[in-house]
């Protein structure tokens, strides 16, 4: 081997130099090993599934409590469509990361809180499903039933339909 510049190089063609390792190896695991790894995975999923549903149900909370404010300031101040357009240009001027606040959109919040407000079975599930999924309130209905279904105690005996009053014939 010789030096050049304090680096040993090597005077045989026939060794090649090292390869650095790479940044992200090929695992090569066993099969119990495999298993375990497959649970951290697991465990990292459902975090991440979760976070995302406490994102949703917070924006949600935010476009009701928006809708909220809207329908307040409207009610009592007046505010009509130029205001609103007002509001969405200075939201976008104020805070140029906040994306979803067009003037259609802040609308929109106004309707889904007007939509859902006096509901008091439907007013809180509202705030927890997806914002997709918040337009058509028969599926609300249907979540709601679902919902109370499934939270309901297992060894809680089924509901009885009401019983049919029997009808009072007029006399003729």
């Amino acid at each position: 081997m010789k030096r050049t510049g304090g680096r040993p190089v090597d005077d045989n063609p026939t060794v090649r130099p090292r390869q650095p390792a790479s940044k992200n190896p090929v695992a090569v695991a066993t099969p119990p090993v495999e298993s375990a790894f497959a649970e951290v995975v697991r465990l990292i999923e459902q975090a991440r599934q979760r976070a995302y549903q406490a994102v949703n149900s917070t924006m949600v909370d935010l476009y009701w409590q928006l809708g909220e404010y809207l329908h307040l300031r409207i009610e009592a101040d007046g505010w009509a469509k130029g205001t609103v357009v007002q509001l969405a240009s200075y939201i976008a001027q104020r805070a140029p990361g906040a994306r979803g606040y067009s003037p259609q959109n802040l609308w929109r919040m106004r309707q889904f809180y007007e939509t859902y407000r006096d509901d008091e079975k439907l007013s809180p599930l509202v705030r927890v499903l997806p914002w997709t999924q918040l337009p058509d309130r028969q599926m609300l209905a249907a979540k709601l039933h679902e919902f109370y279904a499934l939270s309901a105690p297992a060894t809680a005996p089924p509901a009885d339909p009401p019983a049919k009053r029997p009808r009072k014939r007029r006399s003729p």
